[in-house]
């Protein structure tokens, strides 16, 4: 993993694990405080990355919000928000939608080779399309967007992408944040899907900070050796923190 970039998985949850309700409406598990958090927790990567799901689901525009954060990324040399990637098997993406036409920075969309002619059809003039492969995989991504220059890669969800990057072992940090409410339907996504996982009963992650932020609470795990414990002492901010564990 040393030549990948450094990944975080970000995910807000209920209290009985669910990233969303079974409505098809977008549920805000977080407040106002966490969303600043996770602002700044963007403002350190080099680029976002969500499946095309909730590109879908949620019509997110992932950008850095707080104009101070992206005058100090420009400041850097950097663009004002990082780029978006999104990952796809099926071209069912609509160019109009938030996450292409909103923006000053890079977007791509890898897909399966099966598909890559349509999406470059429906989407070349909006992103850049990537052939991922026959099926594309997280590792590939991940190898792609090191060639590319990302360093730092943060990735917002939905189920299947967290499962896919954590059953690959990519993933250095796991963020994890606690709404106070329930759900209590099972149609709804939990934060991962069914099946094996690297992190079980006999192999527990390493929570290295825990925060009040409001009415939520923060969970931090590491998980690979990149994540130095050393970086969550003290009250460094997510982005100073990012910079200190790579």
């Amino acid at each position: 993993m040393t030549d990948l970039p450094y990944t975080v998985l970000s995910c807000a949850m209920s209290l009985d694990g669910y990233l969303d309700d079974a409505s098809g409406k977008r549920l805000v598990l977080s407040n106002a405080a966490d969303l600043d958090r996770v602002d700044e927790v963007r403002a350190g990567s080099d680029a976002i990355l969500v499946g095309a799901g909730t590109v879908r689901a949620d019509n997110p525009r992932l950008l850095v919000r707080a104009a101070h954060r992206r005058e100090r990324r420009v400041a850097e040399g950097q663009g004002p928000s990082p780029r978006k990637v999104t990952v796809t098997r099926h071209t069912l993406l609509d160019p109009s939608a938030a996450f292409f036409t909103t923006g000053e920075c890079d977007k791509y969309v890898y897909c399966a080779s099966a598909t890559a002619a349509v999406a470059r059809e429906r989407l070349g003039e909006v992103a850049t399309v990537v052939d991922a492969g026959v099926e594309p995989s997280m590792r590939a991504v991940s190898e792609d967007l090191a060639a590319r220059g990302v360093h730092r890669l943060l990735v917002e969800g939905g189920q299947n992408v967290h499962t896919q990057f954590l059953r690959a072992n990519l993933a250095d940090e796991l963020h994890v944040v606690v709404a106070p409410f329930f759900v209590g339907d099972s149609r709804a996504h939990r934060v991962v899907a069914d099946g094996p996982l690297p992190w079980s009963r006999t192999h527990r992650a390493d929570l290295v900070d825990v925060q009040r932020i409001e009415d939520v609470v923060l969970m931090r795990y590491a998980l690979s050796e990149r994540c130095g414990v050393q970086a969550f002492e003290g009250e460094l901010r997510p982005y100073e923190a990012m910079e200190v564990a790579r």
